[in-house]
């Protein structure tokens, strides 16, 4: 609907949402709010006639977002989960699903030639005096959403994960009722109506195709207040947490149906992710423990009695502490003492340490808890390595963030030495190079503001909400890493190790 309905104050046909009380058409709030002002216009009393016993009662502004069909009542501030008697609301809904449709089957035609012809023309950015193509496309913020856009933005850039879901068949092409329907959603709907795999296919497609400087992720996010509650609501979320639950969730989902065929069986025919590569997390294997999922060695060591106990644990994951010498330094000034880099903290993650006091280990030859010591090997690598960096700690009564910059390289991560059994990998295997980076600027986990740095065809840029840069390396390298993306290498190029 977005190609044929508009805002009548200012033509825009982005985030259009139409008035059920007068049928008219206003943008969203991230647009020129102008649905806002409608329902502030209508609040203003009338003046020059005497208010009936009705008019004194305050009017409920009801709106429906002609994009995901789910309806807003500015009045209550919260979407609305019932319909009138008659079912109107439905009926405007189908109104709105029967226009759509209409344009997408006269419209896929013209739209795959305008792509064709001229989506590397569609945007141009000056590098270096010369004019070059920038189809890149930033995610509108929704209000404090840059955790999420920053993450959208890093996984976008991981070709195979983003592939796979690109390569996934649409919510149009299902059988029976819905053939060719879009889905809407609204509170009224079960967990079971929502699809999360589905709405994080369409906002990938709908970035690096070129032909818009910023999507509006609300279908996603509305997916996301539905089934994840940790993250309703407007306010500042944790970045590396909304990562971990979207691929949590993507995991289970995909572990689900789709069109009568299990998704793990079109993992499996997929020929680019062979079964030596799948690590299972909680269920059958998927795209994102196929891709993400590594598996750690955790061995503990009773220094009474010496038994050795060791536990298998898969990960999509790793959490680095930022070592307690380099907490105190806030710049990348070498005068300050030395430079802390990525090595560091992996070494700090996997070297050999003494449980404290409050960790004791319930040694079972020994039949009670004994002091111990721990150590972390990587049994199995993932091919895309993620490796956060805990920035933030709690004190006694807040949590404090680690502002240390660490150094890390954007070629040639060398995870060999932190392997369980490295004589088994061979020379190019345990290669990983950085596809992205995302950032927290800000002091304090529930403030401050996220952006992300990823490469795409051998070119970085800089992810700052709607506003897509061109960048370099130099700048890159610079940043106060959050999180870090490294793919494994592929082809053999020689290059600098950590």
């Amino acid at each position: 609907p977005t190609q044929i309905i508009y805002c009548v104050l200012c033509r825009s046909n982005k985030s259009p949402w139409v008035c059920l009380t007068c049928s008219s058409v206003h943008c969203g709030r991230y647009v020129n709010g102008h649905a806002k002002k409608h329902y502030e216009d209508a609040q203003i009393p009338m003046t020059n006639h005497k208010k009936t016993e009705k008019q004194e009662k305050v009017q409920h502004t009801v709106c429906m977002d002609c994009s995901s069909y789910s309806t807003y009542c500015y009045r209550c501030d919260d979407f609305v989960v019932n319909d009138t008697k008659l079912g109107l609301v439905q009926k405007v809904r189908e109104h709105l699903q029967n226009l759509e449709n209409s344009a997408f089957t006269s419209d896929r035609h013209r739209k795959r030639k305008l792509l064709e012809n001229s989506s590397m023309n569609s945007k141009l950015l000056k590098v270096n005096g010369s004019t070059t193509a920038l189809c890149a496309t930033g995610l509108r913020n929704l209000g404090n959403t840059c955790f999420m856009n920053a993450i959208l933005q890093s996984l976008s850039n991981i070709q195979q994960f983003c592939c796979y879901f690109k390569e996934l068949p649409a919510v149009e092409l299902r059988n029976g009722k819905t053939a060719g329907r879009r889905t809407y959603h609204t509170r009224s709907q079960g967990d079971n109506n929502v699809s999360l795999v589905e709405e994080f296919r369409k906002t990938l497609c709908a970035l690096w195709q070129g032909s818009q400087t910023a999507f509006s992720p609300e279908s996603l996010f509305y997916v996301v207040w539905k089934i994840m509650p940790n993250f309703r609501g407007y306010q500042q979320q944790d970045a590396h947490e909304f990562m971990r639950y979207l691929l949590d969730h993507l995991h289970l989902e995909l572990q689900g149906g789709f069109n009568g065929v299990s998704r793990s069986v079109i993992l499996q025919e997929n020929s680019s992710l062979t079964a030596s590569s799948k690590c299972c997390i909680n269920g059958a294997s998927t795209v994102v423990t196929a891709i993400f999922g590594g598996i750690l060695q955790n061995e503990v060591n009773c220094l009474i009695c010496g038994t050795e106990s060791r536990k298998f644990d898969p990960f999509l994951d790793l959490s680095l502490d930022i070592p307690s010498q380099f907490r105190n330094k806030r710049t990348k000034n070498q005068e300050n003492g030395p430079m802390c880099t990525l090595r560091d903290c992996l070494r700090s993650f996997t070297d050999l340490e003494e449980l404290d006091e409050t960790e004791l280990y319930m040694c079972h030859k020994c039949k009670k808890k004994q002091k111990s010591t721990k150590k972390f090997w990587i049994q199995k690598l993932p091919k895309v390595l993620c490796l956060h960096l805990k920035r933030f700690h709690w004190t006694a009564y807040l949590r404090n963030k680690v502002d240390t910059y660490v150094e890390f390289p954007l070629r040639g991560l060398d995870m060999k030495c932190y392997l369980l059994e490295p004589e088994n990998s061979g020379p190019e295997s345990c290669l990983y190079d950085l596809a992205a980076v995302v950032v927290h600027h800000g002091s304090g986990v529930g403030s401050g503001h996220y952006t992300a740095y990823a490469a795409h065809e051998g070119r970085w840029f800089h992810f700052n909400d709607s506003t897509v840069t061109l960048t370099d390396e130099e700048t890159v390298v610079k940043a106060k890493a959050y999180i870090l993306f490294y793919v494994e290498r592929q082809a053999k190029s020689g290059s600098d190790k950590l």
